[in-house]
């Protein structure tokens, strides 16, 4: 009788597609990239310029550079810190490639920490341990949209600022280095525009901070990226930002906006460098992301307290979003699934898509990866990024779920999921 009523609740819910995150693009980003087609300035321009001071304003710092993507922010904030080939920096092992890709770009070597149990945050003891004199930097990952414990962090570089030597491969860097004194401590906050922590926005927690604005995060740009950083005693805001400008458009010391005006077409090229600045069509649909985004975060909430109940419902693990010490961004619904292997993730997985529910999974950890593998890394030394990673399952979070939506999702999670608990 069970049976039969179960195949006759399955009947009454038609199949639907739940894509895993697309992007949430109204008339009002439409109408603002046509706004700047029709202008005739579409690469780096006023928008551009608008668009990071909005930013700057948002994530309470003094300035923030907007750039083709987050792993050229990452990148150009090791840059900014001199940061170069005898290094090291201190990186999760749980964590997507570009956490680590950016260490190796500026000739440093990434050292990888294992994850807390039950976490996706670094294990804070063994990452103070890991700090020697060739440590110049920690990289914390927001994971999710979770803020790290950045208090933590700084603690573990103050406690070994004995150990740190100025060194900077470029004179921005030096100084920057020996005013900190201590190992940088930076975010990749690629998932957390917008989350806090104790009161503090992702932007102003760490020294330097990268953010994403892919077509799969919360605020988009289609493809994009910004750095921002904490003001730093005796280093002007506006030099590093002109460096930050410089490193972007080939060292050439006037872009194209400034060149277009009468008389100033002549400039320097002051180093050989690299060509990865956002555009005003990129950031005429961030002006937009951002003015929307109040009602974007607030609706991720909403859809989070309907998995949360769910899972805790049926004894499924999940990222807490939002405590007394920190409010996510909500970008990430990471589940795991009680006891399940890779191979009953699979099935699950399966099993869902087969519903229409795209799910994914977030994140084989680096050391199982080819090219760190290649690097000399193993994953049997980091037991519990694996043990994380193992169980699993991301559901789909995102701003086009209707409310019927989400019961769809709830709806069949519990269905597939309960036979394996």
């Amino acid at each position: 009788m069970l049976q039969n009523r179960k195949e006759e609740m399955q009947k009454e819910i038609p199949l639907k597609e739940i894509p895993f995150s697309p992007p949430d693009i109204s008339q009002m980003e439409i109408e603002e990239v046509v706004e700047v087609l029709r202008s005739g300035w579409i690469t780096t321009g006023s928008k551009t310029k608008k668009f990071e001071k909005e930013l700057a304003n948002y994530c309470h710092t003094g300035k923030v550079v907007c750039l083709n993507s987050a792993t050229a922010a990452e990148e150009l904030n090791f840059r900014i810190l001199g940061i170069g080939e005898g290094d090291e920096v201190i990186v999760p092992a749980y964590t997507y490639t570009a956490s680590a890709s950016a260490v190796i770009h500026v000739g440093a070597k990434p050292i990888f920490i294992d994850s807390q149990p039950d976490s996706t945050e670094m294990d804070y003891e063994k990452m103070e341990a890991a700090i020697t004199g060739k440590t110049k930097a920690i990289l914390a990952v927001d994971i999710g949209g979770i803020p790290c414990d950045y208090s933590r962090i700084y603690q573990a570089a103050e406690n070994k600022k004995a150990l740190f030597t100025p060194k900077g491969n470029t004179e921005l860097g030096k100084k920057i280095q020996s005013i900190m004194g201590r190992v940088a401590v930076c975010a990749d906050s690629a998932h957390a525009l917008g989350a806090s922590r104790h009161g503090k926005m992702a932007g102003e927690l760490a020294d330097f901070t990268s953010f994403s604005f892919h077509a799969v995060k919360n605020l988009t740009t289609a493809e994009g990226g910004a750095s921002t950083w904490r003001k730093i005693s005796g280093v002007d805001d506006e030099e590093i930002y002109h460096q930050y400008q410089l490193f972007s458009l080939h060292g050439q010391t006037r872009d194209a906006l400034a060149k277009s005006r009468a008389g100033s077409w002549e400039y320097d090229i002051v180093g050989p460098w690299y060509k990865c600045n956002m555009t005003d069509i990129m950031a005429a649909i961030g002006l937009r992301q951002l003015e929307r985004y109040f009602d974007m975060l607030a609706r991720r909430k909403a859809v989070i307290a309907h998995y949360d109940a769910v899972c805790d419902e049926m004894g499924v693990g999940h990222l807490i979003h939002y405590c007394k010490d920190y409010s996510s961004s909500g970008h990430l619904y990471l589940t795991r699934i009680p006891k399940a292997t890779d191979e009953v993730r699979k099935e699950i997985i399966g099993k869902l898509m087969e519903r229409g529910i795209s799910t994914n999974v977030h994140y084989k950890p680096l050391p199982m990866m080819s090219a760190y593998r290649a690097l000399g890394w193993k994953i049997k030394d980091f037991p519990q990024a694996y043990a994380y990673y193992e169980n699993l399952i991301t559901l789909p979070l995102h701003t086009k779920l209707s409310d019927e939506d989400v019961e769809y999702v709830v709806y069949n999670f519990r269905e597939v999921v309960k036979p394996y608990l």
